[in-house]
């Protein structure tokens, strides 16, 4: 902003010109700490200054400096009649500074003009503050009134380099990696200078670490990063001052330990930029060249400039690239490090950060498996982003897997999750997909909370969406939910995802879903997905999916600005041949009957081994039925990767485990129960509940 009515004058640069000094004033205050930061014109009739420029004050404040007269008392007006830098203790203008820096700006003809920075502190600005300084002040006097007889002066190169360097201001200020920062500096910087070759190092500890490097091979980056720092790198740090060399005999000459590192890099010239930010010297920027090159004064002046700028954008790029990066590690650490392998599924996953934006999403992905060969899928997004979100995600997650080991319905299950988002807070919702695959009843059972269905691939490749509609969100929902069965054949292909898949700025989600469809069925015809003859290569082959999916939908992830989960999972049903049940009367000969076809069964599928164990199994389960239970009454027995057993019954009492003392005649079924199995536990159903126990198969 300027404060006077009529700012520009005759003379003066243009808007373009000026928006890129906005951004060089917003540097200079970022590296001393101030409270803002002006700019004025050398009027030489009058031989005082105008403000043209000024940045960070509110208008009252910046009234006061927008005409300083001669022989008055501050700082710029010191600086303009010295030539030199000038500090000023103290708040000479009542604008709340504790004291002002104030530098000339020299140009070909003489004094152009000041460029001043309004102190918080009262501590006198460092020697590399004032490096900054007055190289900053290079560079706008060039910007400001043009410097004749150098490269960077009057011409056609000078105004196309001074244009490149304003885009680089712009550049950075919009950089959010330290990738993005390399990027800016190379596409602005080293083609004007004719450099090829570039590379931040950072010094932590006494080594340096390379965050980013460009026109270097690879052998030479692994030679250098992470290593004890070398001579230039503790020549600049040190020193606080830039180091301009212009051919190899001059680097031995320099540093003559750095011998069979310079044989090894492919650079002929070099200037060693400071990287300072805040005041203090972060590590080292090096810009190189193929062939040697001298410097000119003014060259050197705005390199210097730039390192300063690229100082403040490098620091707060890494500052957000440790938070972005904790932030993704904490996310995935609270993803499934891997799916299990289960015998009625098995499964491959991603999760896809966003390409753009500050914080991880809340997008989160499960398999579990529950009893009777069941599985439960599970796939949701918190809404929002950020640390917070992708905690509460843990949380859900978390949740859910309890909840699942309870042997819920999807239903209620999302009743117990919808009353945990709501404890939340107000502004917490996730939207979720819960299944139950039941592979002996060949059924997929599901709950929609604000999230899309899944899409069912068939064995002939044909893909099947439920037309159905989700309830609300968790938080925003109100039970009962809606539950949806789907019917599945012997092998089907259930894709989940999240909608960062498939809706973006640029698609809406119909798009996103249709093209969705048409990838996973062109992958499924060409791929033998549904061979029973090659198991061992279903998870190489779902994971291949999960990358082609991937790859279709979101082709670029730098433009897009939301998470994105996929979860595709292969299912498989029960044979006939692997079940066996009969009902059992509802007197004590219950236990009788079911250790009779427990031993015909188990020979009939060559587990005799397991005949014993079992019979005490089924006849306690059955015994407690009889009991304590009512009708009627089943056994039922699945041979998978283990030998389940299920006894079912008309009642919804749940058995409880006791310990017995030493002195009690009963109370120790459920223990022999729990001894003799891998796991066991109670299912509930509409009608009654079932008693289950695992068996490991020898």
């Amino acid at each position: 902003m300027v404060p006077d009515e009529h700012p520009w004058r005759e003379g003066d640069p243009g808007d373009e010109a000026m928006e890129t000094l906005s951004l060089v004033l917003q540097q200079a205050t970022t590296c001393l700490g101030g409270l803002g930061a002006l700019l004025h014109r050398w009027i030489p009739a009058t031989g005082g200054l105008r403000l043209v420029l000024v940045s960070g004050l509110v208008p009252a404040h910046a009234e006061a400096w927008a005409h300083l007269h001669p022989r008055q008392d501050v700082a710029p007006m010191r600086a303009a009649e010295r030539g030199t830098f000038v500090w000023a203790g103290g708040d000479s203008l009542d604008t709340g500074a504790a004291g002002t820096a104030a530098v000339p700006l020299l140009g070909a003809d003489g004094l152009v003009g000041v460029l001043s920075v309004l102190a918080a502190g009262a501590e006198e600005p460092s020697e590399l503050q004032r490096s900054f300084l007055s190289a900053v002040a290079a560079w706008t006097a060039v910007r400001l009134g043009g410097e004749s007889g150098t490269p960077l002066g009057p011409g056609p190169a000078g105004a196309d380099r001074s244009v490149r360097v304003g885009e680089l201001t712009a550049a950075l200020a919009e950089a959010v990696t330290s990738g993005d920062v390399a990027q800016a500096f190379a596409k602005h910087v080293l083609a004007p200078f004719g450099a090829d070759g570039l590379m931040f190092t950072m010094l932590e500890g006494g080594r340096a670490r390379v965050v980013a490097c460009i026109g270097y091979p690879r052998d030479f980056i692994e030679t250098v990063s992470d290593s004890p720092a070398s001579a230039p790198v503790l020549d600049v740090v040190q020193t606080h001052v830039p180091r301009f060399v212009e051919s190899s005999k001059e680097f031995l000459r320099r540093y003559p330990t750095m011998r069979r590192l310079r044989e090894r890099g492919p650079k002929e010239a070099w200037a060693f930029l400071p990287l300072m930010a805040s005041g203090r010297v972060l590590g080292m920027c090096t810009v190189s060249f193929s062939r040697p090159r001298s410097f000119g004064d003014g060259e050197r002046a705005l390199l210097t400039a730039l390192g300063g700028l690229v100082g403040q954008a490098l620091e707060r790029a890494r500052l957000y690239d440790v938070e972005h990066a904790r932030a993704q590690e904490l996310q995935r650490g609270l993803l499934p490090r891997a799916l299990p392998r289960l015998p009625a599924a098995s499964a491959a996953a991603r999760y896809l950060p966003a390409g753009r934006g500050e914080e991880v999403g809340g997008d989160w992905y499960d398999l579990i498996p529950l009893s009777a060969d069941r599985v439960a899928l599970v796939i949701g997004d918190v809404m929002g982003h950020g640390i917070t979100e992708a905690a509460t995600m843990g949380r859900l997650r978390t949740a859910v897997r309890t909840l699942a080991d309870l042997d819920m319905s999807p239903d209620e299950l999302f009743s117990h999750l919808n009353d945990l988002v709501s404890d939340l807070g107000e502004d917490f919702y996730a939207t979720c997909l819960y299944a139950v695959v039941d592979p002996v009843a060949r059924t997929c059972t599901f709950c929609l909370a604000g999230h899309p269905p899944p899409i069912v691939v068939r064995p002939d490749g044909t893909v099947h969406f439920p037309d159905v509609s989700p309830d609300p969100p968790l938080g925003a929902a109100e039970p009962p939910f809606d539950t949806h069965q789907l019917d599945l054949s012997d092998e089907n292909l259930l894709v989940l995802y999240t909608d960062g898949l498939v809706e973006s700025a640029t698609r809406d989600i119909d798009q996103g879903l249709a093209q969705l469809r048409q990838v996973v069925s062109e992958a499924a015809a060409h791929t033998a997905y549904f061979d029973p003859a090659d198991r061992d290569g279903d998870s190489r082959r779902l994971e291949v999916l999960c990358d082609t999916v991937a790859s279709a939908l979101l082709p670029e992830r730098g433009q897009t600005d939301d998470d994105a989960g996929l979860l595709i999972v292969h299912t498989r049903c029960t044979a006939a041949c692997d079940l066996a049940s009969c009902d059992l009367s509802e007197d004590p000969r219950a236990a009788g009957q079911a250790r009779q076809f427990v031993r015909e069964q188990l020979s009939a599928w060559g587990l005799e081994d397991l005949a014993p164990t079992t019979e005490l199994l089924v006849s306690e389960l059955v015994g407690n039925v009889v009991r304590h239970a009512g009708g009627p009454n089943r056994l039922r027995l699945l041979r998978s990767h283990s030998l389940i057993c299920e006894v079912y019954d008309g009642s919804l009492t749940s058995p409880r485990m006791r310990r017995a003392t030493h002195t009690d005649e009963g109370g120790r079924g459920l223990q022999l129960v729990a001894a003799l199995s891998r796991r066991w536990g109670t299912r509930y159903l509409d009608d009654g509940k079932c008693i289950w126990t695992e068996q490991d198969i020898p």
